[in-house]
Order: C-alpha cells, then structure tokens, then sequence
C-alpha cells in the first residue's frame, strides 16, 4: 500500500518491530532460559533504541493531528497500547516466557492496527505532496 511521505519512515520502521515481535515469540515458546534472556535483553535495548523513539514521534506529530481531526478512538487505542509495550519492555528485566509472549503478540497485534487503520486515517489528514 503506498503511504504518505510523512508515514513512510514511520512504517518502515514497523518492519524491524515485526522481526522483533518474531523473534520474541520464538524464543519464549522455545522453553530455554537463556534464549528468552537474550530476547529480553535484546527487547529493552531496541525498546530503548528504537521503539520508543518511534513511539514519541507517533505521540509528538501524528497522534495531536488524528485527535484534532476528531479520531480519538484510534489515538486512546494507540496510547494505551504505547503504556502497555512499555510496561512489558520494563518487566523484561527480569525475564520470563510468559511477559515475552505478551509483549511479541502486543507488538505484533498494535503493529497491525497501525498500518491497517492508524496509518490509514491519518493519510485523510496529512497535507498532500506536491
């Protein structure tokens, strides 16, 4: 689907969360203790790195246009699920399959909702490029 150029960056980056979201699942159905410590690690350095940078230029830029333009459905759903990923980014530090679990299937499941339905509103919204 083609996107707005303001988006295309931000829904680039949903690629990365997806392999992440992946990789998380994998490793806590796998039963080993170390690999779902090394996913968790390797979830709050991306969270730190990646995600929640991503997060903030959703909250800073896009959500304040969506909730303006009177979508505020879609921006509630996104804050609460940007709450909920960081609180299991957090409980990752002391790992367990059951929080690595939660958060690749949250992960996976907000990705989805972004590109299918808050992606899609906010291109209604955005200036068009010339």
């Amino acid at each position: 689907m083609k996107r707005h150029p303001q988006l295309l960056l931000l829904s680039r980056e949903h690629h990365g969360a997806l392999k992440l979201a992946r990789y998380a699942r994998l490793a806590a159905e796998s039963g080993s203790n170390a690999e779902i410590a090394r996913l968790a690690q390797r979830v709050i350095e991306l969270f730190a790195s990646e995600l929640d940078p991503h997060f903030q230029v959703e909250e800073r830029d896009l959500l304040p246009l969506l909730a303006a333009a009177g979508e505020q459905s879609l921006v509630e759903r996104t804050l609460a699920e940007h709450v909920v990923l960081r609180e299991l980014a957090g409980q990752l530090r002391a790992p367990d399959a059951a929080t690595l679990a939660r958060f690749a299937e949250l992960l996976l499941a907000h990705v989805r909702f972004e590109e299918r339905e808050l992606f899609e509103s906010a291109q209604h919204y955005l200036p068009h490029a010339d």
